[in-house]
């Protein structure tokens, strides 16, 4: 029976189960995360014995799969090194767990700390006693991971002096506080609420005490000197005051003096301001007593544990406030004549030495308030040999075994928060790992005995039989085009205001010479006109341009003559929400309306009331979508009319270098000729460009805007952008090549595809030419996305893979570019690649992705940016072919037949080989940017792997296809069918990577998500499409092929 056991657990077969329940019970350890918390999450899952113990498997079926596949053998040392990294990985992931130690070190500027607050949640109890006349204490503690969420439960059973007794668990809850509940066994309490540092604070004073609020003493019932007294006295409620004061009564706004040392009636819920506070008290004492409840109204970063403590035949529940990051006074309680002091929350750590903050720096993005590009801590370390050093993201302070992190800030700038971690062994094992599993993956495809050099060689001897024997292959194709609708518009004659602008525009010269203004953007971005001037076109008319003016035409034109513009049909209205057109007036017909057209006759907004609704929807069906939508495209235009997003001036000596628009100029802003200068600049700007539309000469206008470029080169020369790079966004706008590629990708992947079929029936030298054109034409669309994806960089600073519109743009490019590394072997496969990238595009330029280029989050300000994501990404181009070659493979084993059934299997060998190289290629970046990732990561914030929903995925489509991979080892799982239908099915866990997490999940990667949507459709249509394909494709796989 033992050897059976110990066979079963050695097997493929239980290695197989365990690459299934792995990631199955993490996928649900993401949602579990997401719908309650991380804490949660690790109670059920991550942290529990089941979880840890097939990971304990996993590395004893890694070590005995040395042993059986020969692995000691010199070629096949990647292999050897995939296993032992594998196993070093999850023995330094168990290092850290039970000896590494994390927390958080909160300091203020000018003071120094040698503590840190633990990550982890600790009890403490002192018990406190006496023997024999001497005062003997008892020390308990252990850490605890509970959550409201989940069955919490443990009983402390010990002795002091030899009497017993037990400390047993309640209750916890989650964001509480502790609060006076009315109580008649209570004693007396009035409440008071100030409002210093602007935010409201309530504070009770209990009678017969003196309580202290901002360094001013309150006595009640208790008359105190040098204390504000409240005496109640024949039911009424008096107060005397040392300080000279007032009130206001808040219900009638009558006001009246708070006189010195005078016994005056308290007026309730009236606004007295006295000593510099401002307080009120909101209604008469109360009966009452202190408790812990839920803080349903703001989020108190507490927690409450409620613990019963019985001795010596008495029990008492006691209610502990704490949580992670909190340490609070004990709370001391008597029962059975022992003493107990007991506390919840981090325990604060020693340091072997001190660190003094000298100063926090938070960089904004120029012209903003809490748009930060970056912070950073200016610290000394004192020890022994005390040094200076500088702490910010991804640059950290590593000392004597302790790394710290720049993590937070206090809100008024004046304090750090640094992440210190202690970890050096765990992290030290699991980098070797990572660093042996890095040429590993890489050692597979170049050198050894491999299963990917062995397919290699297969395929070549595949291709020598195909050139052998004539191919006949019948593909049932069909490909969806994406149809447009043109609704037909009959015009009448143009209305005055549109002759106005469309035939007196001005030059497309002098426009362009306007769209190449700076501006700074509210994200402090700084950009030229003729970037807000594309946004605004696509986005409000979907459209490059409006009748025959371009972008820059149509700016200047609203700048100049906004009213003008009201009446313009120019705001798009989505096909099928006939609610939209009929609240604006306009028939069903009509494609445009009106800024006007959304307001009534006293200027009411006539769509608010749909708004208020969809907004407050947590998840907006289409008809609330498309009412959000048009909101942000009326208010986009309306910001242009405003003119404020004219931000040209810079304003000289700007601590944040800011620059203002010309209705936004504040008094202080500008002194003497300066002021003079931007006050009237515009003004005589579009005076001139008046007459020189009419002349047709715009010398004069040229010079002033001349004058303005001077002007901001003069006093904002720190952040304006150079002429090149002005130039490179202007032609990045308007070439617009993203959005093109996707027809074209399209086009041509689909004539391809059309060409190889008729090659099948009717192979000619006509139609190989028509394929090499094919082919050919890719390669220069390729091109063509590469340029654009460098022109983007160029452009934006940093690398194009940011958010989930350039990660979009680039899953493209990888795609086609795994198609032509491919293309020697199959036209197939860029033929698919090609349309694939077409419909990735198409996705990228959906209304929930936007284009537009933005400033980085400091984190993401990083060259593990350019490596991790590039990577990782990349690796979803590998995967998409191996999906569509799957989708091809099973479509030729459902139309085999008698008389094709020997051509077709040469065929299906051929995608499958292909199919299984791109996933291994797929699997080796996947595998090297994720654990990238952990290192940038550990860099960051002082962990390499926090089962953040994102790193969390990205394993599980690892262990999903490398399971996919091996299933050609286990019985009962090899084939070609099964192989081909499982590249299908796990693409879905790639979907749920890049797609589920950003949209459906919350985590740390928020920077590439975008709103949150409803599952779209296609989803359960491909989920069908699927089903049905493998059905179909089973039993004739059994026919011909088994």
């Amino acid at each position: 029976m033992g050897k059976k056991l110990i066979s079963f657990l050695i097997s493929t077969r239980f290695t197989a189960i365990l690459f299934i329940l792995f990631p199955l019970s993490m996928g649900i350890g993401t949602f579990v995360e997401s719908y309650y918390n991380t804490t949660t999450a690790r109670i059920l899952i991550y942290n529990s014995w089941w979880f840890e113990l097939m990971m304990i498997f996993f590395v004893i079926n890694f070590g005995f799969n040395i042993k059986r596949y020969n692995l000691f053998s010199f070629k096949k040392w990647p292999v050897l090194l995939l296993h032992i990294s594998w196993i070093l990985i999850i023995l330094g992931a168990g290092i850290t767990r039970y000896i590494g130690f994390e927390g958080v070190m909160p300091i203020r500027e000018n003071t120094s700390s040698n503590t840190f607050l633990s990550e982890k949640t600790f009890l403490t109890v002192y018990v406190d006693g006496e023997k024999n006349g001497q005062t003997l204490r008892k020390s308990l503690e252990d850490d605890l991971l509970i959550s409201e969420k989940t069955k919490n439960y443990f009983n402390w059973n010990y002795d002091f002096n030899d009497q017993d007794f037990s400390i047993e668990y309640i209750d916890f809850l989650e964001n509480v506080k502790e609060d006076l509940i009315q109580d008649l066994n209570g004693e007396d309490y009035l409440k008071i609420v100030e409002a210093s540092g602007g935010s409201r604070h309530d504070h009770y004073l209990k009678s017969g005490q003196v309580t202290s609020i901002h360094n001013v003493l309150f006595a009640l019932n208790n008359d105190t000197k040098g204390a504000i007294n409240i005496n109640f006295i024949d039911g009424k409620l008096f107060i005397n005051s040392p300080f000279e004061g007032n009130y206001m009564r808040m219900s009638d706004q009558m006001q009246g003096d708070l006189i010195i040392n005078s016994n005056q009636p308290l007026i309730l819920r009236s606004l007295y301001n006295a000593a510099g506070l401002q307080f009120v008290f909101p209604e008469n004492i109360i009966n009452g007593k202190f408790q812990i409840i839920k803080s349903d109204d703001e989020v108190t970063q507490q927690d409450g544990l409620f613990v019963k403590i019985s001795t010596n035949g008495e029990s008492q529940v006691v209610g502990l406030l704490g949580g992670k990051g909190i340490v609070n006074q004990p709370k001391k309680v008597k029962v059975g004549n022992l003493d107990f002091s007991l506390k919840y929350g981090s325990l604060e750590k020693p340091l072997p030495f001190e660190i003094k903050l000298n100063d926090f720096i938070a960089e904004k993005y120029p012209g903003t308030e809490k748009s930060y590009s970056s912070f950073m801590s200016k610290v000394t370390v004192i020890d022994d040999t005390s040094f200076d050093y500088d702490i910010y993201m991804n640059n950290i302070l590593n000392h004597r075994g302790y790394r710290f992190f720049q993590a937070s800030f206090d809100p008024d700038e004046k304090g750090t928060v640094l992440s210190v971690n202690h970890d050096y062994f765990g992290t030290l094992i699991t980098y070797i790992g990572y660093f042996l599993l890095y040429i590993g993956l890489l050692g597979i495809m170049f050198f050894g005995k491999t299963r990917f050099k062995d397919l290699t060689i297969r395929l070549e001897k595949v291709k020598i039989k195909k050139d052998a024997i004539t191919m006949i292959i019948m593909i049932l194709c069909s490909t969806a085009f994406y149809a447009q609708n043109d609704h037909q518009h009959i015009e009448t004659v143009l209305n005055q205001n549109d002759s106005l602008i469309i035939n007196r525009p001005v030059s497309v010269e002098h426009a362009a010479d306007f769209g190449s203004l700076v501006i700074q953007d509210s994200g402090g971005r700084m950009k030229p006109l003729n970037t807000f001037a594309s946004e605004l076109l696509r986005k409000v008319s979907k459209s490059d341009t409006y009748k025959e003016l371009n972008a820059d035409q149509v700016l200047i034109s609203i700048t100049k003559n906004p009213l003008v513009w009201y009446n313009v049909p120019f705001i798009y209205l989505k096909r099928g929400n006939d609610s939209i057109r009929k609240i604006a007036g306009r028939n069903k017909k009509e494609k445009y309306a009106s800024f006007v057209d959304f307001f009534d006759d006293d200027g009411n907004y006539k769509i608010s009331s749909q708004l208020e609704e969809s907004y407050k929807a947590s998840l907006p069906n289409q008809f609330q979508k498309d009412f959000i939508e048009l909101d942000r495209r009326v208010n986009l235009l309306f910001s242009a009319f405003e003119g404020k997003i004219l931000r040209i001036f810079p304003i000289p000596n700007h601590s944040n270098n800011k620059w203002v628009s010309f209705s936004d100029i504040q008094p202080n802003d500008f002194n003497g000729v300066d002021s003079l200068y931007v006050k009237n600049v515009l003004p005589l700007y579009f005076g001139s460009l008046e007459n020189d539309i009419e002349t047709g000469d715009y010398n004069n206008s040229t010079k002033l805007l001349e004058s303005i470029k001077g002007f901001q080169t003069k006093y904002g020369s720190d952040v304006l952008p150079s002429e090149d790079k002005i130039k490179a966004e202007i032609l990045y706008n308007k070439y617009d090549v993203f959005k093109k590629l996707f027809s074209w990708y399209m086009y041509v992947g689909t004539l391809m595809f059309t060409f190889l079929i008729f090659q099948i029936f009717n192979e000619n030298k006509y139609i190989k030419f028509l394929i090499k054109v094919s082919k050919y034409t890719i390669v220069g669309l390729f091109v063509l996305h590469t340029i654009g994806l460098l022109a983007r960089a160029y452009v934006s600073g940093h690398a194009p893979w940011s958010d989930a519109y350039e990660s979009m743009i680039y899953v493209a490019w990888a795609t086609v570019g795994m198609g032509l590394a491919f293309s020697r072997k199959s036209n197939l496969t860029i033929a698919a690649t090609s349309f694939v990238s077409s419909m990735i595009l198409m996705i990228a330029h959906w209304n929930w992705m936007d284009p537009e280029i933005a400033n980085l989050v400091p984190v993401l300000d990083s060259y593990w940016l350019m490596i991790h994501v590039s990577v990782i990404v990349g690796s979803y181009g590998p995967f998409t072919l191996g999906m569509i070659l799957g989708i091809v493979s099973l479509i030729l084993i459902i139309i085999t037949n008698e008389k094709n059934k020997k051509k077709i299997k040469l065929n299906l060998e051929e995608l499958t080989i292909i199919n299984e190289l791109s996933l291994t290629v797929g699997l080796i970046m996947l595998t090297i940017g994720n654990f990238l990732g952990g290192q940038w990561a550990n860099e960051s914030w002082g962990r390499y792997w926090g089962w953040d929903p994102k790193e969390t995925w990205a394993l599980i489509s690892i262990m999903i296809y490398a399971f996919v991979l091996h299933m050609r080892l286990i019985p009962g799982l090899k084939g070609k069918w099964m192989f081909n239908i499982m590249s299908i099915i796990a693409f879905s866990s790639i979907m749920m990577t890049y797609f589920g997490v950003n949209f459906y999940l919350t985590g740390l990667h928020s920077y590439a998500s975008g709103d949150k949507v409803i599952t779209p459709d296609f989803v359960y249509y491909s989920g069908a499409f699927v089903f049905l394909l493998g059905f179909f494709s089973y039993f004739k796989y059994n026919k011909y092929f088994k």
